[in-house]
């Protein structure tokens, strides 16, 4: 399933020519990836607390095709293509209207508060780790 997220591009997210800075998709995609998790139920806090588990990028693979201007409404997508235990691959797409402006593909992973690998823990796995649709 493909969950979205939309925002405005601000002042601030772009250079002096008013087009966004290319690091400043990664901060969009990461706020996708933040209110997903958050839709699927999952408090990250309470993970961190009482489960010590959080989540980083492991690796990161991106593609900037066209750019975002100021004052653009922007449709971040975000859809599970392939998971693990203790890893989740997703692809993110940055659109303006229909038009692909960005994509990316993130390998976030789970880790322990010390940064050692660790498991998903199993509600998680439960509610993410199902066949994602296309």
């Amino acid at each position: 399933m493909t969950w979205q997220f939309s925002m405005r591009v601000y002042y601030e997210d772009t250079d002096f020519g008013g087009i966004v800075y290319y690091a400043n998709y990664l901060k969009f995609i990461e706020r996708a990836r933040s209110e997903w998790i958050r839709n699927l139920g999952i408090d990250q806090r309470d993970l961190k607390t009482n489960r010590n588990t959080v989540f980083a990028v492991r690796h990161l693979e991106a593609h900037y095709l066209t750019p975002a201007k100021f004052d653009d409404v922007l449709e971040i997508a975000t859809v599970l293509e392939k998971k693990t235990v203790a890893r989740l691959i997703l692809k993110q797409d940055v659109f303006r209207d229909k038009e692909l402006l960005f994509s990316a593909r993130v390998t976030l992973v789970a880790l322990t508060q010390n940064g050692k690998p660790t498991r998903l823990p199993a509600e998680i796995r439960f509610l993410v780790l199902q066949p994602t649709a296309r």
